[in-house]
């Protein structure tokens, strides 16, 4: 029986849910509980890279070998296919290759990589800068000329809705999907029309990404709204993190203050259900098999 690629599952995936929602997951166990609740698809958000795992802002501080660190502990834990943030791509055409063969070798389904200056900022952030539409072209083609994996699935981002309004963003996501590119990642719209004005100008089975980041420049757009506009994936890249953070900053205060966790116990999750979530019990029946003669 053959083994589908990560790539052929992202692109399985699209098949099987419109929009998809690409579920973002910052390490193994948050990717372990998405995949169980359901979700069909995982991110690995450059912003939760730097903030998680470094304490960085999402500045274009990390570089690949941080990136692909991460990944390996998510692929090692879930089956899901993985959507892979790589910012601007960590350098020239040559860095962009080595990129995208580690990304597939490390079990990646996706990547999506950025029109902004290596010195980036976030996309729901002012002062933003992009380089020329052509440096852009000369990426994506990098990236897809180093595939290992035909169905390796490359999204290409533009933040060029906030700079060259919305006809320049549309003319620069042609040219993109020209050069190879599968889907567009059109960050910071504000309002449904313009993704249906995208999807309307892209000549792909899978036109448009959509942003669905609390707290900034996007509204939480449904899925029947996106939906109605053509929309082919939903990205909620940070939304378990953002509570995760919210709930431990409660209880370090709590439990600081108070001296407890009694008046905090309701937000945490249960030992038995951490255990579930591990397959903990089923670890330690293999422990008592292998040594039974010990006893």
């Amino acid at each position: 029986m053959t083994t589908l690629s990560a790539g052929a599952r992202f692109r399985q995936a699209l098949k099987e849910e419109n929009p998809l929602q690409v579920m973002g997951s910052i390490n193994a166990y948050t990717a372990m509980m998405a995949e169980r609740v359901g979700y069909k698809a995982l991110y690995l958000a450059g912003a939760g890279v730097a903030n998680a795992s470094y304490g960085l802002p999402d500045l274009g501080i990390t570089n690949l070998s941080d990136v692909l660190t991460d990944l390996r502990r998510v692929t090692d834990a879930s089956s899901l296919p993985v959507l892979v943030d790589v910012d601007t791509g960590f350098g020239g055409a040559f860095t962009i290759a080595r990129l995208v063969r580690g990304l597939i070798k490390d079990g990646a389904g996706a990547m999506h990589m950025e029109d902004q200056v290596q010195l980036k900022r976030c996309g729901h952030r002012p002062g933003k800068e992009i380089v020329s539409k052509q440096e852009m072209v000369d990426r994506v083609k990098a990236a897809v000329d180093a595939k290992t994996d035909d169905q390796f699935f490359i999204v290409a981002r533009t933040d060029a809705l906030a700079i060259e309004g919305l006809n320049g963003a549309i003319d620069r996501a042609c040219a993109y999907v020209e050069a190879g590119a599968d889907m567009i990642f059109a960050e910071a719209c504000t309002e449904l029309s313009q993704y249906k004005a995208f999807v309307d100008a892209l000549d792909t089975p899978y036109p448009v990404l959509a942003n669905i980041t609390e707290f900034s420049k996007t509204p939480n757009f449904t899925l029947d709204e996106l939906r109605s506009v053509g929309v082919s994936a939903a990205l909620y890249p940070l939304s378990a993190n953002r509570a995760m953070n919210a709930a431990a900053l409660k209880v370090y205060k709590h439990i600081r203050e108070v001296g407890s966790a009694t008046g905090v116990l309701d937000i945490m999750q249960k030992r038995e259900e951490l255990y579930d979530f591990l397959n903990y019990h089923d670890y330690e029946r293999k422990i008592d098999e292998l040594f039974q003669s010990r006893k």
